[in-house]
């Protein structure tokens, strides 16, 4: 007996930087090698259909209240809903901005290394992607005081 474990799983991004995601593992026995290509095809189709009936439903959404209910940025205003200071956000879209950044890749930059938006990252993590993205695309002119000096290469103060 051959045993075949196929899996399939879909995630779906949704509105206010939330996602879902659903996956399911099925194993199966086969007498001969020959029936592997089929068998396999035969799975896939099933678990793909069975993932896409069952992701077709929503269930909870989070609200589009902004993150931010409390004073995280130290001037007794809110931010806009992100969750860094308003000097971090103000650069980030600066960069941004002025690099004519697709703004789904940082999106997904975020996503990859904090699993969550641009917004929602605090203080560290978004100083962590403003390094990232001065490495990346920082001054082309050379000025090195263009952006703030605390954004500058690490150990250059």
């Amino acid at each position: 007996m051959i045993i075949l474990e196929s899996n399939y799983s879909k995630k779906i991004g949704l509105p206010g930087y939330s996602s879902h995601q659903f996956s399911i593992t099925l194993k199966t026995e086969i007498a001969d090698l020959a029936q592997v290509q089929t068998e396999s095809d035969r799975l896939y189709q099933l678990l793909q259909q069975s993932v896409d009936a069952s992701i077709k439903e929503v269930g909870f959404l989070p609200t589009e209240v902004p993150i931010q209910t409390r004073n995280g940025n130290g001037n007794g205003h809110h931010n806009d809903t992100w969750e860094c200071s308003d000097k971090q956000k103000a650069l980030i879209l600066k960069i941004v901005e002025e690099h004519h950044l697709d703004k789904k890749e940082i999106e997904a930059l975020a996503q990859d290394r904090f699993g969550k938006g641009v917004k929602a990252l605090n203080k560290l993590e978004a100083s962590q992607i403003i390094e990232i993205l001065l490495q990346q695309h920082g001054d082309n002119q050379g000025n090195g005081r263009r952006f703030s000096s605390r954004y500058q290469k690490a150990g250059a103060k």
